[in-house]
């Protein structure tokens, strides 16, 4: 019985890897969930209320969240959520992003 758990055990992380190694690849991926609600999964709008983020390029969007940060670029909610992002967490986003397709 403890071999067919063991079995089990080394299938699962067999089966598990990929998906561990893709969240690794992409850390922007997961903070980008948050950015769903407004901006549309992947930076994809439906609505066309806000400007997609979906293969802008990177320097723009990070530069975008620094002006929402630091007041420079007016804002409804973004002034407030950017400030809870470091730098390397802006990077991230913004590599996600830029790396969709519109």
């Amino acid at each position: 019985m403890r071999a067919g758990l063991d079995a089990i055990a080394v299938a699962l992380a067999a089966a598990l890897a990929p998906v561990a190694a893709g969240a690794q690849d992409s850390p922007g991926r997961n903070l980008a969930a948050s950015c769903a609600i407004c901006h549309g999964t992947e930076g994809r709008q439906a609505s066309g209320a806000l400007a997609p983020l979906a293969g802008a390029p990177k320097e723009f969007i990070v530069q975008q969240l620094k002006d929402f940060r630091d007041g420079r670029r007016p804002a409804t909610v973004m002034h407030q959520i950017s400030k809870g992002y470091t730098e390397p967490q802006m990077e991230a986003l913004a590599a996600f992003f830029a790396a969709q397709k519109r």
